[in-house]
């Protein structure tokens, strides 16, 4: 049980009818959930207004409702509180509900377009191999020091967040790190939330579906760091032309990491291939498993995060230099006889894309074929469809256009959008095979021994997602699979 009056402080209050110092059970914003007590949040999604469903949730038991629209009839023994900002109000009541959490953690977030998944998880192992109770909140699972959760969003729900940050509290965690979406800053799911720090990879053309214009999404990032207290650190790419941006308003530490640029913490790549890269960071020397400059970079941001969180350098050196890659990102199978090498990755942005693509192309010989298996998800930014294409092809000796995931639109009306984004020159590389499955296996019989297959856009993803329903698929699997026919 919770009091209705401590779960509206900070709250920004409108209105109030009815009394606010009630006791309630839980917090919901789908009415489905309410029960006896119950406090009920309405909110206005894209798709959903939450308000078409106050009266359910009254006949459910909500004992109070948060809402920025009072409807023309109120129920008795129900408190309404008008909000200007349901989203935001949502945010802050998670926080009350479960103590604000994030206050007894040592919380860092992540933001950028590419990278964040990467480097949050580096960051979980490389905490938790030295010996902290650590905690994460990913794209590919939320880990609170070992225990697997799945998810589904990259920044989940406040209610969600609140949850496993308290969860992680009472597990003792001493540190967690945080992927921080443009979605999740704008539909203030991190409202509320306590950070020591935050980071911000890159920003390249992405989720142009969901803002309207690169500036937009650029400004929702940045909101970020224009949050972030004045004791917290903010660790900005100064060789990404946004880097800079980012910080102009930030009240937080301002520092950076680059490759290119003088600042804070620097690298330089001295080897790199296959087996991993051999930096200068700092004066330092490092080596590591991960591969290409955008993991030079990866690797940069954690050690200047660690450094901030008050770790040694040498120790945190030591520690980048076991640490294993992350699953679905650059993550390769080289067959034993013909020595086919497949890569998969889950780059799904024109950005992401050409830095594997560029990646493969600086290591490898040019005597082998590079061969590139690509989609590009339904109901998503369609704009991006023929940028990706076109890369691919220029950037490839031999392509295969295929599905990703084509959620409810028609996976041929999506690959047509690609086709168009091929130069004449590229097309004779070109072929279109529309099952995914098919594609892989397609491009493994066309690999002769040395050769090299790239396969990307879903990476770590164990699920295709076709007409709303999610089957079981597994690019790494799949061609791991096909690989190992070839050996017998």
């Amino acid at each position: 049980m919770r009091n209705l009056k401590d779960l509206l402080y900070k709250v920004s209050l409108e209105l109030v009818i009815g009394p606010t110092d009630i006791s309630v059970e839980r917090v919901h914003f789908d009415s489905r959930e309410i029960k006896e007590g119950d406090v009920f949040v309405a909110l206005k999604g894209s798709a959903v207004d939450g308000h078409q469903f106050i009266e359910k949730a009254v006949a459910s038991g909500a004992r109070a409702i948060i809402l920025e629209d009072l409807p023309d009839y109120q129920s008795d023994n129900v408190t309404y509180v008008q909000v200007n900002h349901a989203h935001k109000a949502l945010a802050l009541i998670g926080a009350n509900y479960y103590g604000n959490p994030s206050k007894d953690l040592k919380l860092v977030g992540v933001t950028g377009t590419n990278g964040k998944t990467t480097t949050t998880s580096l960051l979980y192992q490389l905490f938790k191999n030295l010996g902290f109770k650590t905690g994460l909140i990913s794209t590919v699972e939320i880990l609170i020091n070992g225990k697997v959760i799945p998810t589904k969003h990259t920044t989940p729900d406040p209610i969600t967040i609140n949850s496993h940050l308290a969860e992680m509290r009472d597990a003792g965690v001493d540190y967690c790190f945080m992927e921080v979406s443009s979605h999740g800053i704008d539909q203030e799911r991190v409202t509320g939330l306590y950070f020591v720090g935050g980071m911000f990879t890159n920003l390249t053309h992405d989720h142009l579906d969901y803002h309207s214009t690169f500036a937009e999404y650029r400004d929702v990032k940045k909101r970020f760091f224009d949050m972030l207290p004045s004791k917290a650190f903010a660790l900005t790419n100064r060789d990404d032309k946004n880097g800079e941006f980012m910080l102009q308003n930030t009240k937080a530490r301002k520092l950076g990491y680059a490759l290119k640029t003088y600042t804070d913490y620097r690298a330089q790549i001295i080897e790199n291939q296959f087996g991993g890269l051999q930096l200068k960071v700092n004066n330092q020397e490092l080596w590591t498993k991960m591969i290409g400059e955008f993991n030079a970079y990866n690797v940069l941001a954690i050690y200047g995060c660690a450094i901030e969180l008050g770790l040694e350098a040498t120790e945190v050196l030591e520690a980048i230099s076991k640490l294993d890659g992350v699953s679905g990102r650059f993550q390769y199978f080289t067959t034993a006889a013909q020595r086919i090498t497949a890569i998969v990755d889950y780059a799904h942005t024109p950005d992401a894309l050409k830095n594997v693509l560029e990646t493969i192309n600086a290591i490898r010989t040019r005597n082998e074929k590079l061969i590139t298996v690509v989609g590009c998800g339904g109901d998503r930014d369609k704009t991006k469809r023929p940028v990706m294409a076109n890369i691919a092809a220029s950037l490839s000796d031999q392509v295969i256009f295929t599905s990703d995931n084509p959620r409810t639109e028609n996976p041929d009306n999506i690959l047509e959008d690609m086709e168009a984004g091929v130069e004449p020159i590229d097309f004779k590389k070109t072929l279109t095979v529309t099952d995914r499955r098919n594609a892989i296996k397609t491009a493994v019989q066309l690999a002769q021994a040395n050769d090299i297959i790239l396969i990307a856009g879903k990476g770590h993803e164990t699920y295709q997602e076709i007409n709303g329903v999610r089957s079981d698929f597994n690019d790494r699997m799949i061609v791991a699979d096909l690989l190992n026919q070839l050996n017998k």
